[in-house]
């Protein structure tokens, strides 16, 4: 690996020819759209991998990752902001368990939640335990067979890591232990028990450019859109609202908020959690 020269300076701002063409590169060789993303923070996430070359200018990457195909491996993870955890904002997880799985479960159909932006799975797995443990409480383990929970994102490598279900330490940082104790197994890594992969399923979809799901009664996208600029912003909320059922529920990351069109589709059930509904 090339090691910085000192001196070495990011390319924070400028050359924007050559960051054209970097964002073009991108998406013909690996269907990525960098077009979305806030500029600044583009930037910066390419800085990171640049550094790590010792890559001065966008043209010198650009040629990097014609030579060396696994660098777009670090890049992708780099833009796609996969950091995780199970369990993360344990108080948010409190609030769905006692504001929402009730509710979701008031009908007699499939249960349909949406993971966008999943990354390696810990989201979607979080959402399986904290529901299958829900259900067992209530006397209604049965249940469980109704839920089906779908996580999304655009890199394969995550989705890869989220299929296989082995996790560092890293990832459990904020689980309780009884939690540990019920859905792993080794450590580390941690192996996560079959029980808990049952209901879900995983998919590569691109949120701006690719097809929504649908008819979805409960849709998490966490500190995921504070990454795009507010025009993608406000049609993801839109069409995050389109894909939920009526009466479906939209969590969000602890520092997003709803912007636009969005303030009027949604109601809030739980502000500091950032918990909102479709109306029925």
């Amino acid at each position: 690996m090339n090691t910085p020269q000192p001196g070495f300076s990011l390319p924070m701002e400028g050359d924007d020819e050559e960051l054209e063409k970097l964002k073009r590169k991108i998406e013909r060789d690996r269907g990525f759209n960098c077009q979305f993303y806030k500029e600044k923070c583009l930037r910066r996430r390419i800085a990171v991998r640049m550094r790590a070359r010792g890559q001065h200018s966008f043209a010198e990457y650009s040629a990097l990752l014609d030579r060396d195909a696994g660098e777009y491996d670090h890049l992708l993870d780099t833009l796609t902001i996969n950091v995780t955890k199970f369990f993360r904002n344990v108080e948010t997880w409190q609030a769905i368990e006692q504001q929402v799985l009730p509710t979701l479960f008031e009908g007699r159909g499939p249960v349909r939640v949406w993971s966008a932006g999943s990354a390696s799975g810990e989201e979607a797995y979080t959402c399986s335990m904290l529901t299958r443990d829900w259900l067992a409480r209530e006397g209604r383990s049965g249940e469980a067979s109704r839920l089906q929970i779908t996580g999304t994102d655009i890199d394969r490598r995550s989705l890869d890591a989220a299929r296989l279900g082995e996790y560092p330490d890293l990832s459990m940082g904020e689980t309780p232990p009884d939690a540990l104790r019920r859905w792993f197994t080794g450590g580390p890594p941690w192996t996560l028990r079959p029980e808990a992969k049952q209901n879900v399923s995983f998919e590569r979809r691109d949120l701006i450019s690719g097809e929504p799901l649908s008819g979805q009664q409960l849709i998490f996208c966490r500190n995921v859109v504070i990454y795009f600029d507010r025009e993608i912003q406000e049609l993801l909320f839109k069409r995050f609202y389109d894909a939920l059922a009526p009466g479906g529920f939209l969590v969000m990351g602890k520092v997003e908020t709803l912007i636009g069109e969005a303030r009027l589709l949604f109601k809030p059930v739980n502000n500091r959690e950032r918990i909102f509904r479709r109306p029925a």
